[in-house]
């Protein structure tokens, strides 16, 4: 990890004419770059430099990208293959890998949720999760762009999940890495606003401990917004587990917050982070919309050698 004297200006070696600046924004995680056009069609050595500064800060910011929908996906494939937009959301028409998100969206499905009939009232981790993990094969990086963006609120925060499992005691770190956890989509995606059918149910079996595919790195592989329960411990046990684990992904020190800003873009590792936002979208009306696309990834592997599998659905799919 980054030293605390770390530069308030970093960047990686420039192996091209166009350079990237990197200027970390906390000591652990995140990074705003300057210096590239995103608009521009994708340079393989900048894209080997983004993609290093990505594993090394986690997420990466970008202000004033004005990219067409076009221009965001060739952005992306520049860094792998494209998922369609989400499992059980439909794209954009013309563009089936974008998903569109508005804040109204969130605000309607927090009162939704408040109203599904359950045994015990529902976890609530204020929203933090990885993207997709009851997919037995989540997406790599998450690429999201503002399209309309509020004068303030709608922020995101992110939080490096290789810290986290870091930060454990020995004795918590030997336990966990030899668990799995079951993931699986909650109660209110299984119907649309239609009123049919979207597709799952989908569930996965994924070890509680990650080896990151391009670091080597032990991360902390925990979606509090999709664990149902960890293999092999009694309920008790595995619920006191995720409380703990939960404590400490979204502990103050392993995280970075961003203020959003018209045609800001960011692109994070979701293979060793979980994020959370909008954060206020219950405390504001103005309009946000954000678009994402995801580049696809691999089934996730734990320490002991144990690999992800599906438990209800298939494998997340690739576009183009």
């Amino acid at each position: 990890m980054p030293s605390t004297a770390t530069a308030a200006k970093a960047s990686v070696s420039r192996t091209t004419e166009q350079p990237i600046d990197i200027r970390p924004v906390t000591p652990v995680i995140g990074a705003e770059i300057s210096g590239l056009d995103l608009s521009q069609p994708p340079n393989p050595k900048i894209t080997e430099q983004i993609i290093e500064a990505l594993h090394r800060w986690r997420v990466l910011f970008f202000r004033s990208q004005p990219l067409t929908d076009a221009q965001f996906l060739a952005f992306g494939r520049s860094l792998g293959p494209l998922t369609p937009a989400h499992p059980i959301a439909a794209g954009l028409s013309e563009h089936p890998e974008i998903w569109e998100r508005a804040a109204a969206e969130y605000r309607e499905r927090h009162v939704h949720d408040r109203s599904v009939p359950v045994a015990r009232p529902p976890r609530d981790y204020q929203g933090w999760h990885i993207d997709i993990t009851f997919m037995a094969n989540p997406n790599r990086y998450s690429i999201l762009r503002g399209v309309q963006i509020p004068a303030y609120g709608g922020d995101t925060l992110w939080s490096n999940l290789a810290l986290a499992y870091q930060g454990l005691s020995a004795p918590i770190k030997a336990l966990v890495d030899g668990l799995t956890a079951v993931h699986r989509t909650s109660a209110y995606d299984s119907e649309g606003k239609d009123g049919k059918k979207k597709p799952g149910p989908f569930a996965a079996q994924h070890p509680l401990v990650r080896i990151h595919p391009g670091t080597g790195e032990k991360i902390l592989f925990f979606n509090p917004g999709t664990i149902s329960h960890i293999v092999g411990l009694k309920e008790r046990e595995s619920q006191a587990l995720i409380e703990l684990l939960a404590g400490e992904i979204t502990r103050p020190e392993y995280t970075v917050r961003f203020r959003w800003s018209p045609d800001a873009l960011v692109i994070w590792d979701n293979q060793a982070t979980a994020h959370a936002g909008p954060i206020d979208y219950a405390h504001f009306d103005q309009p946000r919309v954000v678009r994402r696309i995801t580049v696809a990834g691999d089934l996730t592997t734990g320490p002991d050698g144990f690999r992800s599998r599906p438990l209800e659905g298939e494998l997340f799919g690739v576009i183009g």
